[in-house]
């Protein structure tokens, strides 16, 4: 017989976690340890697991799939009070979870972003008209959209890895080529027609709504979030709170001071909002389509040309062809760097020319 001890076996037990097999000793039965106490244990390390409390391998991550994470990522980015965060919830909630689901947020790749891409190019856009009426599709997807929505998958990749949900990002995503084409803006004959138009329109907001944009190139949502205690006529600023680069103090005419002091006075006493709507979740009117196409189209002008946006853009295209410098109409407009503004500098010419005439007069002069 051998003089050496009996080695009595340890206690072996696997678990799953996230899809992957863990291994784990308990003790010896040499020492003590019952078949009772083991499965305590196992119990008590599933419960854990599912809290994620599990003493994992070194470097392990949570497994998340893309629709939890993307949950995740909303809640922690209005605790730090991220940017942007209702067009982040917006795009996530009604195109980019829909279409990921389930797919592990570390197994994400280069062919499943791509796959995304040439779902949304191929899928239309639909309007209906009324109540009741038929979807009709009125186009497709524009590729400045769909990049907008890359965008939103990419912050949420990076914020994974920043806040340890990942090692490391897990594909890249390359944008979508975006058209050159010419921006569309209004004339300022134009843009009487339209205030005109909107001045006589049944829809007692759709003037103050045109005319901020026009004199201040605010955005959609940035207009009709404006609060009256945000609106500081003396130093012809409106306060941006919420704003897509950060907040900011929007510079207004003092022609739109003027209009807003009066118009303040209109509201329902007790309303907070400069576009109320009691009936909206928010407090406030989010949607002027409808009466926007009317006026449009009062004014004779294009309602497939002319869009909310082109408010902004016609704002931002004066002020270049006014020979304001790039970086105060940066400012202004609230854009997040020059190279944004500068499209409106190299496609609307004329003010351009008109400062060659000026270079080529000053040397004739000194001739």
């Amino acid at each position: 017989m051998s003089d050496w001890p009996t080695v009595m076996p340890c206690l072996p037990f696997n678990i799953m976690v996230d899809g992957q097999r863990i291994h784990r000793t308990i003790g010896r039965e040499s020492d003590g340890t019952t078949r009772t106490q083991a499965e305590e244990f196992i119990e008590k390390a599933r419960q854990d697991a599912k809290t994620g409390r599990l003493n994992l391998p070194k470097g392990r991550k949570l497994a998340l799939s893309f629709s939890d994470a993307a949950d995740k990522y909303l809640a922690k980015l209005e605790q730090e009070g991220g940017k942007d965060l209702k067009m982040k919830r917006y795009r996530l909630t009604m195109h980019l979870v829909p279409f990921f689901k389930d797919t592990p947020l570390s197994k994400m790749s280069t062919f499943d972003v791509e796959r995304y891409k040439k779902h949304r190019i191929d899928e239309p856009v639909t309007r209906t008209n009324g109540p009741g009426g038929k979807p009709v599709q009125v186009g497709k997807t524009q590729p400045g959209t769909i990049n907008r929505e890359l965008a939103a998958l990419s912050h949420l990749l990076n914020k994974a890895v920043e806040w340890g949900w990942l090692d490391h990002k897990p594909t890249t995503i390359k944008r979508l080529k975006e058209q050159s084409g010419r921006i569309t803006y209004l004339t300022v004959e134009q843009i009487e027609r339209l205030l005109k138009a909107a001045q006589q329109d049944q829809n007692l907001q759709i003037y103050p709504f045109i005319l901020i944009g026009l004199e201040t190139s605010m955005r959609r949502s940035e207009i009709f979030g404006i609060r009256r205690e945000h609106i500081d006529i003396q130093r012809q600023v409106i306060y941006i709170p919420k704003a897509k680069a950060g907040a900011r103090e929007q510079p207004i005419t003092a022609h739109l001071a003027d209009y807003l002091s009066e118009y303040v006075k209109t509201l329902p006493p007790g309303t907070p909002w400069l576009f109320p709507s009691p009936g909206a979740k928010s407090g406030h009117t989010i949607n002027l389509d409808k009466p926007f196409r009317r006026v449009v189209a009062a004014a004779g002008l294009d309602v497939k040309q002319v869009v909310r946006h082109t408010l902004r853009h016609t704002a931002i295209t004066h002020l270049v062809q006014a020979g304001v410098d790039l970086p105060t109409v940066k400012r202004i407009s609230g854009h997040k760097n020059l190279s944004m503004v500068e499209r409106y500098s190299h496609q609307n010419g004329a003010h351009i020319q008109g400062a060659m005439d000026k270079l080529a007069e000053r040397y004739r002069k000194s001739g």
